[in-house]
């Protein structure tokens, strides 16, 4: 099985995000490149920050190229346009402005290699993906880039494949455990209540806060941000709430402050746009878990699957088949690709 395999005829606009710079979130776009190309697709592809360059203008550390075939479709930003190596038609120059100057939409006419560089915008995003829909793009890849998992929001791409590698940790096992903890993130239960999600969602567009009691009545909780905001949250909860709905970031300490001012808690749901918006350590996620904590979401993301990276550019390595093997038992049914050796 190749990766395309999953996405082919069934997905319109997908991403690829990294669990850390140097996963090989890039060796998998290119891998999905080079299937697309094998299969006659027309794709299009941007990212939510820079990608292509030679070296991480972070970190420093080379990086691999963004390869495109004629008619690929990208979406990037003046001042990166300048830097491909592929000859690019030039279709639209949008209103989108970005710190490299606006987004342009161009077409491959000669293969060679590109850098990205997207909006920063769910809604940009999501835009300009949808434009490059309708230029003829069968699929729009979303490269991850900076934000890395912000790119698997639902309200960008309607699935996503997760690049993992060994620059998480030296520690095979701790790599694993936290590559699990994001599918489990990814794969949390969407509130069933349709009306109701309806009506918590347009609360969380505004960033608002608010329970929701037996009868479905919503209470505003009048919050700014949920940071140092669990107190509050906390005095809110009656013996009557059934969901508290949390417009922002979810993390450790908010749940903290609530475990230590209510026992409620234990009686209700919290609710979270989508996974994107967690920020929990897989060790203290699984203490809240077992406190009695439940969470759901209103966007659930669709994980199709997870490529690997035994390599880490700081010398060491995994045993590449151990590796995937051990990250295909703890993940199944969603499968491990090792896009460094091309196994499924």
């Amino acid at each position: 099985m190749m990766l395309m395999d999953l996405i082919q005829n069934k997905y319109r606009i997908i991403s690829v995000v990294g669990m850390a710079k140097n996963a090989g979130k890039t060796t998998t776009l290119n891998q999905l490149i080079d299937e697309a190309m094998d299969r006659s697709m027309t794709l299009g592809i941007t990212s939510t920050g820079r990608d292509g360059e030679k070296k991480d203008v972070v970190t420093n550390t080379e990086k691999p190229l963004i390869y495109v075939e004629k008619g690929t479709l990208i979406a990037t930003t003046e001042e990166t346009f300048m830097y491909a190596d592929a000859t690019l038609e030039l279709l639209e120059i949008t209103t989108y402005h970005t710190a490299l100057g606006r987004i342009i939409i161009a077409r491959a006419v000669a293969s060679g290699n590109v850098q990205v560089a997207g909006p920063s915008t769910s809604n940009e995003i999501k835009a300009i993906s949808e434009k490059m829909l309708e230029y003829g793009a069968q699929l729009v890849i979303v490269d991850g880039a900076i934000d890395r998992i912000a790119a698997a929001s639902p309200a960008i791409t309607e699935a996503t494949i997760l690049a993992t590698g060994a620059v998480l940790s030296r520690d095979m096992d701790q790599v694993i455990e936290r590559s699990l903890h994001q599918i489990k993130l990814f794969s949390l239960q969407a509130l069933e209540n349709g009306d109701l999600k309806q009506r918590i969602s347009k609360i969380m567009d505004e960033k608002g806060f608010c329970t929701i009691d037996k009868n479905d009545e919503i209470y505003r909780i009048m919050l700014q941000t949920a940071l140092n905001g669990g107190t509050d949250i906390a005095d809110a909860i009656t013996e009557d709430t059934r969901y508290v709905a949390l417009g922002g970031a979810l993390v450790t300490g908010t749940l903290k402050q609530i475990m230590e001012h209510t026992d409620q808690y234990k009686n209700v749901v919290f609710v979270v746009k989508d996974a994107t918006r967690i920020f929990i350590q897989s060790k203290d996620w699984q203490y809240f878990m077992k406190s009695g904590f439940r969470i759901e979401v209103i966007d659930k993301i669709h994980p199709l699957a997870v490529t690997v990276n035994p390599y880490a550019p700081q010398g060491y390595y995994f045993n590449p088949k151990e590796f995937q093997e051990k990250l295909k038992k703890m993940l199944y049914p969603i499968p491990v690709f090792d896009v460094m050796r091309g196994d499924g």
